[in-house]
Formats: C-alpha cells, sequence, structure tokens
C-alpha cells in the first residue's frame, strides 16, 4: 500500500480506511521489510495517523471475540467456513476447538469473512481511488458539475470523469448515486461496471452491488449502453445488466425507488435475506440470518433508517426468529 504523508492530513474518514488497509496488510503475511517503513512513515505524520491507526486496531479486537463466538456455536457457519478455509489452512484434520482457533486466525491473517457478504471491516479496493466516499449509513451531496446535483447514498464511491479539462461524468465505482440534472446543465454519463448511462435533462439513479447495476429514470430520459446491447429508458423506467448482459425495460414507482433519499427502505414481496443484506448497508456492525429456510419469505413494508433496531425487531417477531447480540454490533438471527 503506497500513501504520503506529505500530502498534508486527510479527512478523519480517509484516515480511517487507509488505517484498516494498512492493518490488512500488515496481518496478511505477505508485508516486506518496505511496507513496514512506508507503514511507520505512514504512521508518524502526524497524530491523527496514530489514532486513526489504534482505532483500527481496537476495532478489529472488539470484533475477533464476536467471530469466534460465532465460529463456536453456529454449526452452520462453521461448516460453510471449514470449506472456505480448506484453501488457506493445512490439510491435516483438526478439531472443532482447533479448528476455530486457526479459522479466526485466517481471518485476520488472510482477511476472510466469516459471512457472505462480508463483516465489512476492511475497505473495499475500489474505495482507496475514489474522490468521493460516504461511510455506513451515510448520504452525501456532492457539486462534480455546474447545475448537476449528485447524491451518494450509503457505502458508495465514485470517480470523477474529465474530459477537456472539465467533468464530463462520473464513475460509480461501488453504491448507489442519484444525479439531477436541472435546466441548461451538461450532458452527463454515470459508468458503472461494464456500462454507461448518459443523460442530457431529468433525474435518474444508478446502483452498482454485487456486481449489477440497476439504472431507474425518474424524469426525462436515460440512454444505457452496454456491450450487450442498448436501452432507452424513459420517465418510471428501469433496467438491469450485469457483465455479462443487459435486461429489459421494466415499468417503477419512482417514489419507492427514491425512498433511501428521505431516510426510508421501501420493500415489496422482497425475500428476507434480501431485505436484510440491504439494511446491513445502513447499519454499523453485521445482521447475520442463519435460518436459511426464512430468508426466501417475501417482506413488505417501510421502514426508516434512523429506527433499523426496531425495523430487525419487527422482522424478528414476524418470522419467529431467535436474535443474538455479539460484540461490535453484530446481531445473529437464527
Amino acid at each position: 500500500m503506497k500513501t504520503s504523508p506529505h500530502d498534508g492530513i486527510a479527512p478523519p474518514e480517509e484516515l480511517q480506511r487507509q488505517a484498516a488497509a494498512w492493518l490488512r496488510q500488515l496481518t496478511s503475511g505477505r508485508a516486506s521489510d518496505t511496507d513496514a517503513e512506508a507503514f511507520l512513515q505512514w504512521k508518524r505524520a502526524s497524530p491523527a495517523h496514530q489514532a486513526a491507526f489504534e482505532e483500527a486496531r481496537r476495532r478489529w479486537q472488539l470484533l475477533k471475540p464476536a467471530l469466534g463466538e460465532l465460529l463456536r456455536e453456529d454449526p452452520q457457519t462453521l461448516a460453510h467456513h471449514r470449506q472456505a478455509l480448506r484453501g488457506a489452512m493445512p490439510e491435516p484434520a483438526l478439531g472443532r476447538r482447533a479448528f476455530v482457533g486457526a479459522a479466526v486466525g485466517a481471518l485476520a491473517v488472510a482477511g476472510i469473512a466469516v459471512v457472505r457478504p462480508p463483516l465489512g471491516l476492511w475497505p473495499a479496493a475500489s474505495t482507496w481511488t475514489a474522490d468521493f466516499h460516504t461511510g455506513t449509513g451515510e448520504q452525501q451531496a456532492i457539486a462534480l458539475a455546474e447545475r448537476i446535483d449528485v447524491l451518494l447514498n450509503t457505502q458508495t464511491s465514485v470517480r470523477r470523469v474529465e474530459a477537456g479539462g472539465r467533468v464530463v461524468g462520473m464513475e460509480l465505482l461501488a453504491g448507489e448515486a442519484a444525479i439531477d440534472l436541472r435546466a441548461g446543465s451538461p450532458a452527463f454519463q454515470v459508468a458503472a461496471g461494464p456500462g454507461r448511462s448518459m443523460a442530457e435533462s431529468g433525474r435518474f439513479e444508478v446502483r452498482y452491488l454485487a456486481g449489477r447495476v440497476c439504472v431507474s429514470c425518474l424524469e426525462g430520459t436515460v440512454r444505457v449502453a452496454h456491450p450487450a446491447g442498448e436501452r432507452l429508458l424513459q420517465a418510471r423506467q428501469q433496467t438491469l445488466y450485469d457483465t455479462a448482459s443487459i435486461g429489459g425495460v421494466v415499468g417503477i414507482e419512482p417514489a419507492a425507488v427514491s425512498a433511501w433519499r428521505s431516510g426510508e427502505l421501501v420493500f415489496s414481496q422482497v425475500p428476507l435475506a434480501q431485505v436484510i443484506d440491504e439494511i446491513n448497508r445502513y447499519r454499523p456492525g453485521r445482521v447475520l440470518l442463519m435460518n436459511e429456510a426464512a430468508g426466501s419469505d417475501p417482506v413488505s413494508g417501510r421502514f426508516f433508517v434512523a429506527s433499523l433496531e426496531s425495523a430487525l425487531s419487527q422482522l424478528q417477531h414476524s418470522f419467529q426468529l431467535k436474535a443474538r447480540r455479539l460484540p461490535a454490533g453484530v446481531l445473529v438471527l437464527s
């Protein structure tokens, strides 16, 4: 990892991402003497750098007991990670206690998460090169170009795209963004994965999660270009694509799609597992749904981001789930 201590003190959030990245590098088993020297230089750059690293280390120490307890007490998770860690650990068979100790150690060394998706302790590599990034539960309005308003949702990373000395668009590295083009604004494009969304007026949103991109047109028109084809979206229309293909055009309800802008999550017949995944984007820590049967049950409802613990309590009782709270904000539903 390369950072410079001479660029001035970065914002606290950026320092936290750098510190977590350094912690991961130093515990990876691949750190060299050069890495160690570069880390010491980074850490000595300012008291803020040192404090950021101590906070990253503290977070990891808080999380390790939760991971260990989950591996010890949940047979399903333990079985999953016997398989996941097979390539990262010696072949000889290990007893349950020995395996748990080795698994937690491997989590620290290799950065392998206890569940999928990961617990989010480490920043994604894409965020290191982002011009703008939001943390868990955070939203941020940014000004990229004249008469163009961009709102970033939680856990979102974007990078400017420039041409001829001016910003002509952005690359959505991960997360979700809303783009509002006011009258007289220049054309604007959003690159996400293998596709690009282009508009000259109106309002649209782009969501890029788990390798899938969703483009929603709220007002005006949006042209979506993909190696597999193009789609022209009118108001109240949406399309999805991934690396291999692009889907058709479907109708949407703009108020539901944009509910996140006002701090709400709206679901209509969405599987419980997907609802939990969405809640995890906004909630510090992690909610783990260990009941596979309940994961496919449909959920319809409106939840407030500011009251996610109440939402989780409702879901727990509605689906008759058992809840166990662990350190570092980990909640296990089974």
